[in-house]
């Protein structure tokens, strides 16, 4: 390893084969309003917020985008396939294998007193540095070090937002100054919002890097024992224990940190990555 570490928190994913879409309306030629998603989204939340469901946005078509993992069986699927009938061409439905399901415990990663997790993007605040890590990893410990033994001592959390979001905050302990600010050799200079279809890239400890698209925002996730989290980024990279909470990003520019999702590198995936931009407003740090 490098002076710093670039590592990227476990992320607990089963097997994925992408089942195909069950319901793949095509969308109407006039754009829907913003107000029939979202009443979409309200009707979702009510009805169907079922461990292992997922929704969002999908910008290019006009629809909400919603995925089950292969838990929601039975009067379950059958309620969430009721309910995006309802939204006709608005709605899709498509199924996963595997569960929506977080670990927080990982591979070539940050060490706490019970759990491995991992780096996700260097940031700074004045001449103070920090890093940002998935939220369930920094509840569960207040402080990392860079090996099991516990031979380098990274820093404390200083908080932790976990579920509704997933992001928490480290600040690196005076006596460690590897951070170069960088995911492996790609260096990061700037954040910004993900967008439906774009292009990005995933680095994490297992499986390296990989890439993928962008397929739906702000989308709600109920985790298998996991709590709920919202206004995730929903791509097709793939991803594997010990890839968890890596950084998701696009050349240069951080767009977020993997919170969670179903599938691995051979079949492929469904993983769901945490803003950066609520991260950075929340803790009033920077990229650098």
């Amino acid at each position: 390893m490098s002076a710093r570490r670039r590592t990227f928190p476990r992320l607990a994913l089963a097997a994925i084969g992408v089942l195909g879409l069950l319901f793949a309306a095509t969308p109407a030629a006039a754009a829907r309003s913003s107000g029939s998603l979202d009443d979409a989204l309200r009707t979702f939340d009510r009805t169907i917020a079922f461990p292992g469901t997922a929704w969002g946005i999908d910008a290019r078509t006009q629809q909400v985008f919603v995925t089950v993992d292969s838990s929601v069986k039975g009067a379950r699927l059958a309620a969430v396939k009721a309910a995006v009938q309802r939204f006709g061409a608005a709605a899709r439905l498509q199924t996963v294998a595997g569960t929506f399901h977080l670990d927080i415990s990982g591979g070539d990663a940050i060490y706490g007193s019970r759990y491995r997790c991992s780096l996700g993007f260097d940031v700074i605040k004045g001449s103070t540095h920090y890093f940002l890590t998935a939220g369930h990893c920094g509840k569960a410990e207040p402080a990392w070090w860079t090996s099991a033994n516990h031979s380098t001592f990274l820093g404390n959390t200083i908080s932790a937002t976990f579920p509704g979001k997933d992001y928490s905050l480290v600040q690196y302990d005076a006596s460690f100054t590897g951070y170069t600010g960088k995911v492996g050799s790609q260096d990061i200079t700037s954040a910004a919002a993900a967008f439906v279809g774009e292009a990005v890239t995933r680095r994490g400890s297992t499986t390296g890097i990989h890439t993928g698209t962008v397929t739906a925002l702000n989308v709600t996730v109920h985790y298998q024992g996991g709590g709920t989290v919202r206004g995730l980024i929903q791509t097709t990279v793939c991803a594997e224990p010990g890839d968890s909470g890596g950084p998701l990003y696009a050349s240069t520019v951080a767009l977020g940190l993997t919170s969670g999702g179903s599938g691995d590198c051979k079949s492929g995936g469904t993983t769901f990555f945490q803003p950066i931009l609520p991260a950075l407003s929340a803790y009033g740090v920077s990229v650098w």
